[in-house]
C-alpha cells in the first residue's frame, strides 16, 4: 500500500466506517471524513462533501501533513419515491451527493495523487446501477453516473499511473436498515433473491476496499466490481 493518507468519506458510521476500520488495520493512514467528524478509525476529519470549499480546504489542510495516497468515495443518501411525482429538485439534489460529490472529491484529489507518483480511487456505487428498481429512479441514475464517472477517470488519469475502480454493493446490513432486514418481508426476500440468502456485512465490502487498496494491482482499473452475493445476475 503506497505510503500517505487514504481519505475515506462517510466514515463515521456503516460501509464507510468498516471501510476506514479494515484500511486502518492494514497499516494506511486513514483521514476519515464525515459530516460530524465522528471517526471509529484513524484521524476523523468534519466535512460536508456537498461543500466543494470545505473538501478543497480539507485536501489541502492533510496535504501539508504528508502525501495523499488514495481516495474512497462512499459518502451517499438513498431517497426513493414514485417517478410521476418524484420532484426535480430532489433528483438534483440526490445527484450532487451522490455523483456530484464523486467527481468533486477525485477532480480535488487528482493534484495530489499526481505530486505522489500516483494512486487509488475507489468508489462505492450499487447493484443498483444495472437494474430496473420500482420507486428509485434518482438513486439508481446517481449509481449509474458513479460506474461512468469511475470508467472516463480511469482511461483518462491512467498515464499519471492513478487507478480508479467502482465497488458496487448489493443488500449490506447496516444500523439504517437492520430492523428492516429482520422483517418477515425481507427475510422471505433474501431467501428467494440472493443466492447466499442473506446480506451482506459491512466488513465484506471493507476488506474488498482494503484489497484493492492494498495490492495495487495497476492493469485493474475502470471496472465495477459487484459485491452482492450474486443477487443481481440471480434468474
Amino acid at each position: 500500500m503506497r505510503e500517505g493518507w487514504i481519505i475515506v468519506t462517510g466514515a463515521s458510521r456503516g460501509i464507510g466506517a468498516a471501510i476506514a476500520s479494515d484500511l486502518t488495520r492494514r497499516g494506511a493512514r486513514v483521514a476519515a471524513l464525515s459530516r460530524s467528524g465522528d471517526a471509529p478509525a484513524g484521524l476523523g476529519v468534519a466535512c460536508d462533501v456537498s461543500d466543494e470549499a470545505a473538501l478543497a480546504t480539507t485536501f489541502e489542510m492533510l496535504s501539508r501533513d504528508g502525501p495523499i495516497a488514495g481516495l474512497v468515495n462512499n459518502a451517499g443518501q438513498h431517497r426513493g419515491g414514485k417517478s410521476a411525482s418524484f420532484s426535480t429538485d430532489d433528483f438534483e439534489a440526490l445527484m450532487r451527493i451522490n455523483a456530484g460529490s464523486v467527481f468533486a472529491a477525485s477532480r480535488l484529489a487528482y493534484p495530489y495523487l499526481v505530486q505522489g507518483g500516483g494512486g487509488t480511487i475507489v468508489n462505492i456505487g450499487s447493484f443498483f446501477d444495472k437494474l430496473g428498481v420500482p420507486d428509485n429512479l434518482a438513486y439508481c441514475a446517481s449509481k449509474a453516473a458513479v460506474g461512468a464517472i469511475t470508467r472516463c477517470l480511469a482511461v483518462e488519469w491512467a498515464r499519471d499511473n492513478i487507478r480508479v475502480l467502482d465497488v458496487a454493493p448489493g443488500y449490506i446490513e447496516t444500523d439504517l436498515n437492520r430492523e428492516w432486514l429482520k422483517s418477515d418481508r425481507a427475510q422471505e426476500f433474501m431467501r428467494r433473491r440472493i443466492p447466499l440468502r442473506r446480506p451482506a456485512q459491512p466488513e465484506e465490502v471493507a476488506r474488498l476496499v482494503g484489497c484493492l487498496m492494498a495490492e495495487e494491482i495497476d492493469f485493474l482499473s475502470g471496472e465495477t466490481i459487484y459485491i452482492d452475493g450474486a443477487h443481481g445476475i440471480n434468474h
